[in-house]
């Protein structure tokens, strides 16, 4: 069984505390549905606290989209991906991205 990045982009935060514990009942729904095929639930990236590195060592603040990341694993990049269908950041106006990473060390 492979492991996936799932990259979340864009999105809002909840304002209130009950748009807050109403968003946090749904991500504790999702990671039961889950199950053991979650393998790390993530966390959220601070918005414009970033930076880039070039190849010389050069830094450089980003203007990239990311806002948080969770990792699972499944079968294939398609089982995956229908179980990202149901990640809570896509109702926060967010989008996932699915990646299969693999072992090199």
């Amino acid at each position: 069984m492979a492991k996936y990045l799932l990259l979340y982009h864009g999105g809002s935060m909840p304002e209130t505390e009950e748009a807050q514990a109403t968003v946090m009942k749904a991500w504790d729904a999702w990671f039961q549905e889950l199950g053991s095929a979650l393998a790390d639930g993530g966390n959220p990236f601070t918005p414009g606290a970033s930076k880039s590195i070039s190849p010389d060592g050069s830094l450089s603040g980003t203007g990239s989209t990311a806002s948080g990341y969770s990792i699972i694993e499944a079968d294939s990049l398609d089982a995956a991906t229908t179980m990202a269908k149901g990640c809570p950041v896509l109702q926060g106006g967010a989008s996932v991205e699915v990646f299969e990473t693999f072992n090199v060390m």
